[in-house]
């Protein structure tokens, strides 16, 4: 089974609280799952890699083979595909985690939209954040 999973996270300050969010479809676009979680007091680059981690996580419950994932950090789309090296100390675990967590699917791709073209995911991290500051 293909899913394509939105995933997104975000930080309220650079660091300050994070969350991270995902939704997974089917190719056509109908909504199949979705997950939030707050994840304290993160970097947005952080927060980012790990809305990477939790859709993966949805995807392979959902029993998923094959996952097409579409983010809006052009950073961590790059970083992922091998287009640009991992520098900071804090994303090497997270990218060697999303690395490991990818080899789970037959087949995978990740790229960067606008984040306009992800607001289902942001709308998630948003609500997450908000639930967490009440």
């Amino acid at each position: 089974m293909k899913v394509v999973v939105h995933v997104d996270g975000g930080a309220r300050g650079n660091p300050g609280p994070a969350a991270a969010g995902a939704v997974v479809s089917t190719p056509a676009g109908d909504v199949i799952a979705d997950a939030s979680e707050t994840i304290g007091v993160a970097t947005n680059n952080v927060a980012e890699y790990r809305g990477l981690l939790l859709g993966l996580r949805t995807a392979r419950e959902m029993g998923a083979s094959e996952v097409e994932v579409v983010n809006d950090s052009e950073l961590v789309a790059k970083q992922v595909n091998g287009t640009y090296k991992v520098k900071h100390t804090d994303m090497k675990p997270l990218h060697a985690a999303a690395l490991r967590a990818l080899r789970d699917f037959e087949r995978w791709s990740i790229r960067s939209v606008p984040r306009a073209q992800n607001a289902d995911a942001d709308a998630l991290v948003n609500q997450a954040l908000d639930s967490a500051a009440h």
